[in-house]
């Protein structure tokens, strides 16, 4: 018997990467959209769905379905905790998009709901699905790093403000360029190093270029093939365009957490760099370097092949197997445990949080 499942919001996340992803899902029923524009969810439902496929604008009604299974949260950040639970509660696996939530509050809620509940809850972190990081982890894996103690993850665009959806409004995100791209570089770090256990977080956040910078002087990049180009209203600019973090892990280790979506410096897609008692690596150019010693010299190896950077969406036929929905798909079906959890989700969350934190307070949080 097919998994059904329901999707509420129909945006580009949704269009770019669950859908397609979990259409090629051999097991899968795409059986509800949902979104508050109704036109958004038909959409859904013409590409993705078939003619039983149901369309909703409110998410209770279809979660109230006793026929879904499964619930796919991909809204703005500040309503993913109520959703998530008010899935979980009515006894669908739920997977959530990035970041968990907009709170670390909210994000523990939705730890015990799924406790009481005992149903699956994963989020959207795929950037741990790509080629470069998954053969990075593997190295690392393998002993060739040894114990890591430094870490540096990076995500900087130049120009690259998404100007679709709700990105620049707080109060529906609850932050800017932290809380939607250095979320991903930042479990990528803690997940390379399988270290969750924080000390303390400094951070500072900057609003500068989103609030100043005319449509003349934006020079948006076209980076995403959606909305990138466009200019950016900075009268309602209301988040951070540029954020530096720095955390401090009990066993001592040290991450150092940047990025934006404005900043005067050249792009470095999303990266990790790690450093160890053994060796090193980064992901930079989409490839593995290892740094380590060979036959009693200083070398440098490139692991894997080099792949294209991410780009959301595809360009005609059928979208490409996803990883992501397959480790997701297994889970549902008891063969294979989450790839993403929630408790490790949570910890990111925190530490967005903090950074957060420290930048109003001018002080270290101490976790």
């Amino acid at each position: 018997m097919a998994i059904k499942v329901g999707f509420i919001g129909c945006g580009f996340i949704a269009l770019t990467k669950h859908l397609p992803g979990m259409s090629q899902e051999k097991d899968v029923e795409m059986a509800a959209f949902c979104d508050i524009i109704v036109e958004k969810a038909e959409k859904a439902k013409k590409e993705f769905g078939t003619s039983n496929s149901k369309v909703y604008t409110d998410y209770k009604t279809l979660i109230a379905d006793p026929t879904i299974d499964v619930i796919h949260v991909l809204t703005p950040n500040a309503s993913h905790a109520e959703i998530t639970i008010a899935a979980l509660e009515a006894g669908k696996h739920v997977m959530c998009e990035k970041p968990m939530a907009a709170t670390s509050a909210d994000a523990k809620k939705m730890l015990e709901a799924r406790d009481r509940t005992g149903k699956l809850l994963t989020i959207g972190y795929q950037y741990r699905h790509y080629n470069e990081n998954q053969v990075a982890k593997k190295v690392i894996d393998e002993g060739y790093l040894g114990d890591i103690y430094y870490s540096e993850a990076s995500y900087i665009r130049r120009r690259g403000v998404p100007t679709w959806g709700v990105f620049t409004d707080k109060a529906q995100q609850g932050g800017g360029a932290l809380i939607d791209i250095a979320t991903h570089v930042l479990d990528l770090s803690l997940f390379m190093m399988n270290n969750y256990d924080v000390d303390y977080v400094v951070g500072t956040s900057f609003e500068k270029l989103g609030k100043m910078l005319t449509p003349e002087q934006q020079g948006q990049t076209n980076m995403f093939r959606h909305g990138m180009q466009d200019p950016w209203n900075n009268e309602t600019f209301e988040v951070e365009e540029f954020a530096v973090g720095y955390i401090k892990m009990k066993n001592g280790a040290v991450i150092h957490l940047k990025s934006s979506w404005a900043l005067n410096m050249a792009d470095t897609p999303a990266q990790v760099l790690l450093c160890g008692t053994k060796g090193g690596l980064d992901t930079t150019d989409s490839r593995v370097r290892l740094n380590h010693i060979v036959a009693g010299q200083q070398s440098i190896t490139m692991v894997g092949d080099k792949v294209a950077p991410y780009v959301p969406g595809f360009s005609s036929g059928e979208p490409p197997p996803s990883l992501e929905a397959q480790y997701w798909v297994n889970a549902i079906k008891g063969e294979g445990d989450l790839f993403v959890t929630a408790d490790q989700a949570y910890v990111v969350t925190r530490i967005l949080e903090a950074i957060y934190d420290s930048s109003k307070t001018g002080k270290a949080i101490h976790f």
